[in-house]
């Protein structure tokens, strides 16, 4: 216990000041977020905002979980792999928020390179997840074996790809206003490092050995205590954006931890609101290639409301009403996979 309070309050005071210290360091090199044209008008006076905050979060991350092990925790090769995917993922992003602001433009890297990249780094995590990390090939809910579907070698890989880059994606999509990504993740990662703490306590169960879910644990924690450092300084009105390195990064450790810990399909559930977001935007788009419409003002949903003429922080926050509701009902479903395995009524 002592371990996962060193991870979380570690990475939240590293997160809070190395924003701080970056935010002053972008402010004097006028390094600032380009706005996209197309998108709320209200969001054009936000141009200029100092960006790539995701160095904060990562900064704030590495530092919780390494200090956490001085708490005689050992190690896994499951924590220290989904630590290596997010600080990836986040350096795509990093190449991508620094094109944007090097060439003053509100596109960085071009779509084939930065999926190709997000391929190459999920691949890498799925073939180092099954032969490295030693993660069980299947399918599952809350425990290993529910259902326990055997996915094979190639299933596996197919469906961590997916897992992962959708993650990354869905968070992308959601990191439209200020806070509502950062403030979302912490609600999920927070119930990551439950679901990890639980595993820990009950190996029996959920066929766990070693130091690993104490480890995803840390992680988790980590990630949720530097989401919250940062939100500090990104919430609205935002001194300081995230940016793909931020969102890419936190989208990728949530998608690596649900697969390792085994909770799989139980990570629809607890990053509800991120599913949410990206269906609004995959029905936009169907809509407006097969019946020539719209459904929504603007995708994502989000700035669907705004331009109905909700007040950015009106949406920001019910938004984060229902990140903590899908977190909760997440953490509840676990909990009752928890009492059947076990027999309890």
């Amino acid at each position: 216990m002592v371990s996962l309070m060193l991870s979380g309050g570690v990475a939240l005071i590293v997160a809070l000041a190395a924003t701080s210290g970056l935010i002053g360091w972008l402010a004097q090199r006028r390094i600032g977020q380009q706005i996209r044209e197309d998108g709320p008008k209200r969001h054009l006076a936000k141009a200029g905002t100092p960006t790539m905050g995701g160095l904060a979060i990562l900064a704030g991350v590495l530092a919780g979980y390494l200090v956490a092990h001085l708490d005689d925790v050992g190690f896994s090769r499951a924590g220290i792999l989904v630590v290596a995917t997010t600080v990836a993922a986040g350096g795509i992003g990093l190449v991508d928020d620094w094109i944007k602001v090097r060439h003053r433009r509100s596109l960085g890297l071009n779509k084939r390179a930065k999926f190709g990249a997000q391929l190459a780094v999920a691949v890498g995590f799925a073939l180092a997840a099954e032969h490295w990390a030693r993660v069980p090939t299947v399918l599952s809910f809350t425990r290993v074996d529910l259902p326990g579907t055997p996915l094979g070698s190639l299933g596996w890989l197919l469906w961590a790809v997916v897992i992962v880059v959708g993650a990354a994606n869905a968070v992308n999509l959601t990191d439209g206003l200020d806070g509502l990504a950062s403030g979302s993740a912490t609600f999920g990662f927070a119930v990551l490092a439950v679901i990890g703490y639980w595993q820990f306590r009950h190996p029996t169960i959920y066929r766990t050995t070693g130091w690993t879910p104490l480890d995803l644990a840390l992680v988790a924690v980590g990630l949720a205590g530097a989401s919250l450092g940062f939100l500090w300084w990104n919430a609205a009105p935002a001194r300081i954006f995230m940016g793909d390195t931020g969102s890419l990064a936190l989208g990728a450790g949530l998608g690596a931890l649900g697969l390792l810990m085994n909770v799989q399909l139980l990570l629809v559930v607890i990053g509800g609101l991120f599913v949410i977001v990206t269906l609004s935007v995959v029905a936009q788009v169907v809509a407006y290639r097969v019946f020539g419409r719209r459904i929504l003002r603007m995708a994502p949903l989000h700035h669907h409301f705004e331009l109905k003429g909700w007040p950015e922080t009106t949406v920001i926050v019910r938004f984060w009403i229902l990140a903590g509701l899908f977190a909760a009902l997440g953490l509840g479903l676990f909990y009752a996979g928890f009492l059947s395995a076990t027999g309890i009524r």
